[in-house]
């Protein structure tokens, strides 16, 4: 019983010191790969007060965005696929995703987010509580896993129409450009007011799916069993929904729709922890926030001065073909 154990805190060790190494990478890494640590000392010795201001206020909120949602994308993940029973559930299939996308869409389209920035990350949280709403509404208090799925993927398909015909009825295509742009997901141009803004409903988020390890160890066995075992069903999924819209809804209100890290962390890191929920939750966080600073810094390896990559864009190049062999594996283990 000691070797699971001590080998699950040998890897969140592990994983705890990457990420301290990419989010220090992060920091002092710029465009093309160029370490930028000779600039800031170059720049404190004429004025301390600008370089401080450039490493609070331009690198530290890229870097800490990138640690906190992917963190949450990938605890949201490992939370949702025990939850579900289901090793090819991720986040977006709540509907969290596409209602925070959605909600953010409207301010772009109201023009709201031009007046006043902050409208945006609210937007987004707004509606992906909106939809976490609908998703109760439609599958009631105590919902099957089955009934939980179907609702949330249609909430998903209503909120993924909505936003196609917010970009086809957009006033100008300028309008269109940048909601397309938004949704690709990034972490450039961001700032410490909107990390402390989503930093409340992430954290509560992150508490909520904690709570629920015991529980989805033992849902592990069967929804029957788990109910023998004195859980609650009921309240294990409000928890269970609750948090992971709430902390999703926040991501992609800041950054936009990053997809696949929820998907792939989990399977990334079974092998190495087991596969009792519970304990794969931490070692996902970890893993989450490793995987996006690092696919961060990808996107920062062309040189040239044209836009750089979407950081949507690389995580679905990384995910993609992950899901594919995946889905092959499974179809090979069911024969």
């Amino acid at each position: 019983m000691n070797l699971p154990l001590t080998r699950g805190m040998i890897v969140n060790l592990l994983l705890t010191g990457a990420v301290a190494m990419l989010f220090l990478a992060s920091v002092y890494i710029g465009r093309g790969g160029v370490l930028l640590t000779s600039n800031f000392s170059e720049i404190g010795k004429i004025d301390p007060d600008l370089a401080a201001l450039v490493l609070r206020e331009v690198r530290l909120p890229r870097a800490l965005l990138g640690l906190l949602v992917g963190a949450t994308l990938g605890l949201s993940g490992a939370c949702l696929q025990g939850l579900l029973r289901n090793p090819l559930a991720e986040p977006g299939i709540i509907g969290a995703s596409s209602g925070a996308a959605l909600g953010a869409v409207i301010v772009f389209y109201s023009g709201m987010s031009a007046s006043i920035a902050f409208l945006l990350p609210i937007g987004g949280i707004v509606g992906a509580l909106v939809a976490l709403g609908a998703l109760y509404a439609l599958a009631g208090r105590n919902p099957s896993i089955v009934t939980l799925i179907l609702a949330g993927v249609a909430i998903s398909a209503f909120a993924g129409a909505l936003t196609s015909l917010a970009l086809n009825l957009s006033p100008s295509p300028y309008a269109a450009l940048e909601i397309v742009f938004w949704m690709l997901g990034s972490l450039s141009d961001r700032s410490m007011d909107q990390v402390w803004f989503v930093l409340p409903f992430m954290a509560l988020g992150w508490l909520l799916m904690a709570s629920t390890a015991r529980a989805l160890d033992a849902l592990s066995l069967g929804e029957e069993t788990a109910a023998t075992l004195g859980f609650d069903g009921a309240s294990l999924k409000l928890r269970a929904i609750t948090g992971i819209g709430l902390s999703v809804g926040a991501a992609v209100s800041v950054t936009g729709v990053i997809g696949f890290v929820g998907l792939v962390v989990p399977h990334l890191m079974r092998p190495f922890v087991g596969h009792e929920p519970g304990r794969l939750l931490l070692p996902s966080a970890l893993a989450g926030a490793a995987l996006v600073l690092a696919a961060d810094l990808i996107v920062r390896l062309p040189a040239t001065n044209g836009p750089e990559p979407k950081l949507g864009v690389i995580t679905s190049l990384i995910g993609a073909p992950f899901f594919l062999w995946l889905i092959l594996r499974t179809r090979r283990e069911s024969m």
